[in-house]
């Protein structure tokens, strides 16, 4: 790629960057949000289209006006949000638009499950080309959208945040997968946010900050601190400092909880913790265990079944959101979009969406945008929220700017229970660094908070007493100084031991 240069309404997203792919290699591409790695990778993928500049495949010029031209020639992407239909088979996904037929027109569904099967073997991918996708962890899932590039006749692969949903161990079988595809020459484009994996797979980095790229460098010689120096254009602390939690009352207490998921099937069992004054509780486990329904019980937007949810010791009966809200829990929920955020609105509605019943920002039934306004811009410049003023609508905003909108009005909203959801889902490292010291300063202020995070190295970072969930019970607690493999292993429902 080069001089690629991409411009949006108000923005350069893409500024004469310069990238290149050797054959056999795991290119990283590392910044902030908002600095370009998803453009230029889209522009590469056929669903952007440059301003300025070139695109060479095995030197010769292309021109990709959709995804469909990008994949004819030979390069295919993994997105963060995996692209499979959960009700068909493995197989059914990996061959859908190139099917093999019989007779030019029935699927040969024989023949597609062993195209599949052997090529999970050549790959030692130990795959069921039968299983059905909803029947099948986040980390075969993943396999199968890399299989699915493989079948296509890939040999250029971009990852985008391939570990976010992944436990160590399915981080560690990713990562041998990679080699042996670039073993047989496939070449690998990995962006990440976590500085110690890139340094464990890439051979090397490329750093974009504001659209522009900063440099390139081998992997030998890198460290996380001058990554991180290079992204963020200054020296970022990059482990939490924390003193030992001084815990208080309990403020939040969840007795025999039961709740069931959107299929009415048990989704949290039986479970029963307390979050105290001053400590954070980390929640460590495998996406799909439970997590998500926890969260909306205690936040009032899911009915439990049965069990019980106290606030600083009140019990709340027939809790929704608002009496959660006004009872003292704040809540990052883990889909911004979703639970978050009203993308039509601006910042400074979004600001407000849970307080703009209440003085200042109104009185006697009448709304004063002005209040909304000055508050909004608080917390633009206190939370470094960039891409847009209280006036612009939340979606022009970059994702990790959004997620730093939520955080920013939750925290500020000073309540007694603060519950974060995968908080810093999309951040680069600089806001990563901002929000974790947040966190803890919150903490030392006497909040109690419950962090749920599929990051197990910011529950082990951040957390004063670790629990592990796994198919809807916890199964494990620890404190503050247990191991990653430990941990990691009860996730996937070994070492199970009862919790006191």
């Amino acid at each position: 790629m080069l001089g690629i240069t991409k411009r949006f309404p108000g923005i350069v997203a893409n500024d004469r960057v310069d990238f290149d792919l050797g054959r056999g290699e795991v290119h990283a591409v590392l910044g902030e949000n908002g600095a370009g790695k998803s453009t230029l990778m889209n522009i590469l993928y056929g669903l952007y289209h440059a301003d300025e500049g070139e695109i060479r495949v095995h030197g010769k010029p292309v021109s990709f006006s959709s995804a469909k031209d990008a994949i004819a020639s030979g390069i295919g992407m993994v997105h963060q949000h995996f692209m499979l239909i959960p009700v068909m088979t493995v197989a059914e996904n990996i061959v859908l638009a190139t099917e093999p037929t019989r007779e030019g027109v029935f699927f040969d569904r024989e023949t597609a499950e062993k195209r599949v099967g052997d090529l999970s073997r050549t790959f030692n991918f130990a795959i069921d080309p039968r299983a059905r996708v909803q029947n099948i962890g986040v980390g075969q899932q993943q396999r199968v959208e890399i299989l699915k590039a493989i079948y296509r006749a890939a040999d250029i692969l971009i990852l985008d945040e391939p570990t976010a949903v992944l436990t160590p161990q399915e981080a560690g079988e990713l990562f041998q997968i990679l080699r042996t595809l670039t073993r047989e020459g496939m070449s690998v484009i990995f962006i990440s946010h976590k500085l110690n994996e890139v340094l464990e797979i890439a051979d090397r980095i490329t750093v974009l900050r504001r659209g522009k790229k900063i440099d390139t460098v081998p992997r030998e010689g890198a460290t996380e601190e001058n990554l991180a120096r290079m992204m963020v254009g200054r020296e970022v602390l990059l482990r939490v400092e924390k003193t030992p939690a001084e815990a208080g009352d309990v403020l939040l207490e969840v007795e025999d909880l039961e709740v069931e998921d959107d299929r009415s099937l048990p989704a949290v069992r039986g479970v029963s913790f307390q979050v105290r004054a001053g400590e954070i509780v980390g929640i460590a486990g495998v996406d799909g265990n439970g997590q998500s329904e926890l969260v909306e019980a205690i936040t009032g937007l899911r009915r439990p079944e049965s069990g019980k949810i106290k606030v600083v010791g009140q019990a709340i009966q027939h809790a929704s959101a608002r009496k959660m809200l006004d009872a003292g829990v704040g809540h990052i929920p883990e889909d911004r979009h979703r639970r978050g955020l009203v993308l039509e609105f601006t910042i400074a509605e979004n600001a407000e969406l849970h307080d703009y019943n209440r003085p200042p920002a109104s009185r006697w039934g009448w709304l004063f945008p002005g209040k909304f306004v000055e508050w909004a811009q608080r917390l633009i410049s206190e939370f470094d929220i960039r891409g847009g003023s209280p006036s612009s609508r939340a979606a022009v905003l970059s994702g990790g700017n959004q997620q730093k909108l939520v955080a920013a009005r939750e925290i500020a909203r000073d309540p007694k229970v603060l519950i974060a959801a995968q908080p810093t889902r999309g951040l680069d490292v600089g806001a990563i660094e901002y929000l974790h010291r947040r966190l803890v300063t919150e903490r030392d202020e006497g909040r109690g908070i419950l962090l749920v995070s599929l990051e197990l190295e910011e529950v082990l970072s951040l957390s004063d007493r670790i629990l592990v969930i796994y198919e809807g019970q916890i199964v494990a607690e620890h404190g503050a100084d247990a191991s990653e493999e430990e941990i990691g292993l009860e996730m996937l429902g070994g070492g199970q031991k009862d919790v006191a």
